[in-house]
């Protein structure tokens, strides 16, 4: 049976309406929800001694529920369809005695000016409003300054919508241009969820008198888990919100019905502020057999561990949800913004929200589990924060690990789920008569003086493999008396401390472009300058060749690890024009003949990352790759001859012989550090 129009156009039709209520008869054709979902928003704006209007009211039943329940009787219902008005006289004539229903077109009413306090419409402006083509939106001009006309000063113009964004716009920028005050409320669902799955909106406008000269709009939303109205500032804004709840809805509307192929993102904002509070991600797993108790569960990430492989990629939450033994799991990452109650205090803000994530099949009244690492949610303390004009806004931020040590983290906002700089600190040494700190106190305070850098630990792998390829220069007795390092890319500098340290008779040359960083690795991760460690505060493109013009092969070993500001370019390390052919020339020709070339390159354009890799070969001779476990980060070893060739049996002598001569005694040395084990898989490219 067609029930639905051949076009959009034919929802302005008398013609089409008739013919539509004939056919579908007595049963009741509910347009976007029915009185249940929309009782409560009408409470808030329907008094029993309203005088109510309702336009285009169709067969619906809300009319009569709303006399039933005592909430109105004075209400008028009118329709150009005579097909439809003769249905709904019959059924409640002899039931409603106060309601009529009038065969009158909503664009020329017959009613006096300021005859009503409610005008309701109930999708009859959506249906109205198809296109915007100029016909169409004179239409609807007609249709509000009808409405306007008949509505007293203080009356409300209740319109239930989908809320489309032009049909949304339209209502916003008119009635807020006659000086209404224009409210949005989300309806509770969307009624007959098996056509609808697009939530219904109720916008509420207000009508006030026109203030001449006044610009002044006043623009609310109120979500549907919300009494309290929230302003925003724009038309724009509004559609915005609106139109973020609506993808919401589509979201979960998708995965309640089926596992998800891909892993789903999303953030909980705080209401006040508008910024992420919780970052979640909808992880299914197919290695695990469902059975009642396994379903769904909630993984809460520690506070700074959200940028680790198991919790940051989609790799380790794939082997997460598997080993943690549920269909579904919602991994919720927490933001340093924001400030948090305990497990306890995230347990009740989420629960009603997530199971709205939930997956099919889930049992009624299932109990869903809340799991962390060792029960907790881990600790933050915001050290440090700023804005540099080169790296934008940025924190320095302590983080509890896994187990009892603390990190300091740089961390660039623009992308902050990516550590720029990391250092493990030291446990505080109580003074004289203080009393040691309780093994089990678990929390930082941001005011609580934390421990020293331990500059004997490097945080990064791609650090780690950095320095352990160093050994390609040859062994111990092979290298240079004063070995001269460059390295370009301060961060905190972790990296050119450690070859400072541990190689004694170094000399440690760093170019660093924006001074903010200088000043935050000496501030924050224990960086000095002295006679074997000079910074220079400049673009490392000019330094570089500016050498190559006056003092060629001078540098035993030049390690790249600089990030790139544009984050379009599938390339985050480093910038492009740092592995361009003629400035790759440059970088070996400051290079001494048996140096090395170290090159951290992070790119996911597996086009570009090729085309970076031909040119490399082309520049140097010798190339080694050795790629991060569970990053993008891979680390680049380049020779400028091919002399220095060596297998892995070699490579892995060097490395054994290297460690050894580092691990000097009374020099800290991590033990989890096993050079040889850092290069086991390197390729020769």
């Amino acid at each position: 049976m067609e029930l639905l129009p051949r076009s959009p156009a034919e929802f302005g039709s008398a013609r089409y309406w008739d013919r539509f209520f004939r056919q579908r008869g007595q049963r009741p054709f509910e347009w976007y929800g029915a009185f249940p979902e929309l009782c409560p928003v009408l409470h808030k704006y329907v008094r029993p001694r309203d005088k109510v209007l309702v336009v285009g009211c169709g067969n619906s039943e809300l009319s009569e529920q709303m006399y039933d329940v005592g909430m109105c009787e004075d209400i008028v219902n009118i329709d150009i369809s005579d097909a439809v008005i003769r249905q709904m006289r019959e059924r409640s004539a002899s039931t409603r005695p106060r309601m009529s229903y009038l065969l009158m077109d909503m664009l020329h009413m017959d009613f006096p000016d300021t005859h009503f306090q409610v005008v309701l419409d109930k999708g009859t402006l959506d249906a109205l409003l198809t296109n915007e083509e100029e016909a169409t939106l004179a239409k609807v001009d007609q249709m509000f300054a009808e409405i306007s006309r008949v509505l007293q000063v203080g009356g409300r113009y209740l319109c239930v919508s989908l809320a489309q964004a032009h049909v949304l716009k339209k209502a916003v920028e008119y009635f807020s241009q006659e000086g209404w005050v224009v409210r949005v409320h989300q309806v509770a669902s969307s009624g007959d969820k098996e056509q609808f799955v697009l939530p219904v909106f109720v916008y509420v406008m207000t009508k006030f008198r026109k203030i001449p000269g006044s610009a002044a709009q006043i623009l609310e939303i109120c979500p549907e888990e919300q009494d309290k109205p929230m302003r925003v500032e724009s038309t724009e804004r509004l559609v915005a919100a609106v139109k973020d709840r609506q993808h919401y809805a589509l979201l979960c509307s998708q995965i309640s019905k089926a596992p998800c192929r891909e892993q789903v993102s999303l953030d909980l904002c705080d209401r006040e502020s508008g910024k992420p509070r919780y970052t979640l991600h909808v992880v299914d797993s197919t290695s695990v057999k469902p059975s009642r108790d396994n379903h769904f569960a909630i993984f809460i990430i520690p506070q700074g561990r959200e940028t680790e492989w198991l919790f940051g990629t989609e790799e380790g939450r794939r082997q997460l949800a598997a080993s943690a033994g549920f269909g579904r799991l919602l991994t919720v990452a927490l933001h340093r913004e924001q400030r948090y109650e305990g497990m306890a205090g995230i347990q009740a803000e989420l629960s009603a929200k997530v199971m709205e994530l939930a997956p099919p099949g889930l049992p009624a009244r299932q109990q869903v589990p809340f799991l962390s690492v060792g029960g907790d949610i881990g600790v933050r303390a915001v050290r440090h924060c700023d804005r540099s004009p080169l790296s934008g806004e940025f924190v320095v931020e302590d983080v509890k690990g896994d187990g009892t040590c603390y990190f300091r983290r740089l961390i660039f906002l623009q992308n902050r789920n990516v550590v720029q700089s990391e250092a493990r600190l030291l446990a505080p040494t109580p003074l004289p008569g203080q009393k040691k700190r309780r093994k089990d106190k678990k929390k930082l305070s941001p005011t609580e003086q934390p421990g020293a850098i331990d500059k004997s630990y490097l945080c990064c792998e791609h650090h780690k493999a950095m320095v352990a390829g160093l050994c390609l220069l040859g062994g111990p007795d092979a290298l240079p008396g004063e070995l001269a390092v460059l390295v370009v890319g301060l961060g905190g500098g972790s990296l050119p401390l450690f070859v400072h340290d541990y190689f004694s008779q170094a000399r440690v040359a760093v170019v660093e472009i924006d001074p903010s960083m200088l000043e935050v690795a000496t501030r924050w991760f224990g960086f000095s300058q002295g006679e074997r460690m000079q910074v220079h505060v400049c673009d490392g493109l000019d330094y570089v060749a500016k050498l190559a013009a006056e003092a060629p092969a001078q540098y035993d070993a030049i390690m790249f690890d600089v990030d790139s500001k544009d984050l379009t370019v599938g390339m985050s390390c480093p910038p492009p024009a740092f592995v361009e052919k003629p400035f790759l020339q440059k970088v070996k020709t400051i290079l001494k003949p048996e140096g090395i070339f170290v090159l951290n390159l992070v790119c996911r354009d597996a086009r570009l990352k090729e085309s970076v890799l031909a040119t490399l070969r082309d520049v140097f001779p010798l190339l080694y790759a050795r790629r991060i476990r569970g990053e993008v980060n891979e680390i680049l070893f380049c020779q400028p001859g091919p002399a220095g060739r060596c297998g892995p049996a070699e490579l892995g002598a060097r490395a054994r012989a290297l460690e050894g001569a580092l691990r000097q005694p009374g020099r800290p040395w991590d033990s989890s550090y096993a050079l040889a084990d850092v290069l086991q898989s390197v390729l020769i490219l």
